[in-house]
């Protein structure tokens, strides 16, 4: 029997000089890089994915306070995977096999359907699609509820963005955040205040240089085409990244990695959110799908 690679099978997409590795497990975007640059900090094939890096964040991104939330009138517990902090994080497919069900040179389809469970007892038919083009990497996510009743949903990713350096602390960060989620020890928002006057205001380009980044923004500044942006400059070499998300997204999660041995500032995640962390429990920006009612949306880089 062949060995198994601790990410699963690899899938690769090629487009000019453009390459991405998906992995079987979680449906991770494990790398992507153009012509010889690292556009992401990814991890090893055979590596589990360590601090999240690129991973599928769904039935909810961020955390649940607990790991207990209502929903339908019934009382739910979410195993707690954040042990010291005592929550619920990150979703519940981080670490499930996906099938690719449609798969070109540039492009690939998976697919996973998550089953009720314990503190989740519901179904949904998941996807999401990586796809390249002269604009870059596109990732579209899609969620059917296939189950009988309601359910409360959310979606996120958690890819890390690099521009080779060191550290972040010289790169230029352009954020669209107004609003910044003010949070307690355990990463549990408790309020939020405008960025105006704030270490957290990125609304125009500026070094991240000591800014240490764990924090979700919401109320994203977007422009005529709907899309709100993050871009991360390089002023030695003039490189520059983008990261789009559209109106389905309407919070954002910045994080410098501090705290992660593996991470230490080397590297930005950039975490697109359609609800706000502990939205199980508060409803912030919580999508609720009627039987067989679906959603999408997408976001991308451009490099």
């Amino acid at each position: 029997m062949p060995y198994a690679l601790l990410s699963g099978e690899q899938i690769e997409l090629l487009a000019d000089e453009q390459r991405v590795v998906v992995a079987e497990v979680g449906a991770g975007l494990r790398s992507y890089t153009v012509g010889d640059q690292d556009v992401l900090d990814g991890y090893a094939a055979d590596e589990l994915a360590p601090s999240g890096r690129g991973q599928v964040l769904a039935p909810w991104p961020n955390r649940i306070a607990d790991g207990t939330y209502e929903f339908g009138g019934a009382e739910h517990q979410l195993p707690l995977n954040e042990v010291p902090a005592r929550n619920a994080i990150h979703g519940l497919v981080r670490w499930s096999a996906w099938s690719a069900a449609e798969h070109s040179p540039d492009r690939v389809l998976l697919e996973h359907t998550l089953h009720p469970q314990p503190g989740y007892p519901f179904s949904l038919a998941l996807g999401i699609e990586y796809s390249l083009s002269q604009d870059g990497l596109r990732v579209t996510s899609t969620a059917t509820n296939i189950g009988p009743e309601a359910c409360p949903y959310g979606f996120g990713m958690h890819p890390y963005l690099t521009m080779g350096t060191e550290k972040v602390d010289q790169l230029m960060l352009r954020a669209p955040g107004r609003t910044v989620l003010q949070t307690d020890d355990r990463g549990i928002p408790v309020g939020s205040e405008p960025v105006e006057g704030t270490e957290y205001d990125f609304r125009r380009p500026r070094p991240i240089g000591a800014a240490t980044l764990d924090h979700a923004f919401t109320d994203l500044e977007r422009g005529d085409d709907g899309l709100a942006s993050v871009e991360l400059l390089n002023p030695e070499d003039e490189r520059s990244l983008l990261l789009w998300l559209d109106d389905g997204y309407r919070y954002l999660q910045l994080f410098t990695g501090d705290p992660l041995p593996d991470v230490a500032r080397r590297s930005l995640a950039v975490e697109p959110m359609t609800c706000a962390p502990n939205a199980f429990r508060t409803g912030d920006g919580l999508l609720v799908l009627e039987p067989g009612e679906a959603t999408s949306s997408s976001w991308g880089i451009r490099a």
